[in-house]
């Protein structure tokens, strides 16, 4: 029963991901590319945020005199 809510809940939430970006009215292989492309920017997004931000937040807190 649990898993049968779930799948209706990731569908409602898929429906409206669709519908948001107005994605339904685009073919399946545009879906696909558009789907593509946003996962990887996405991704990329979050590798940078995480090669990059501690380098960043170590330059603050020396900045601010947190650590020496």
């Amino acid at each position: 029963m649990a898993l049968g809510d779930w799948w209706k809940q990731l569908s409602w939430f898929y429906y409206q991901y669709l519908l948001v970006t107005a994605l339904y009215m685009l073919e399946p292989w545009e879906r696909t590319v558009f789907n593509s492309l946003l996962i990887s920017v996405a991704g990329m997004a979050v590798y940078t945020g995480f090669v990059f931000m501690p380098q960043h937040i170590m330059a603050i807190l020396h900045y601010f005199e947190v650590v020496q």
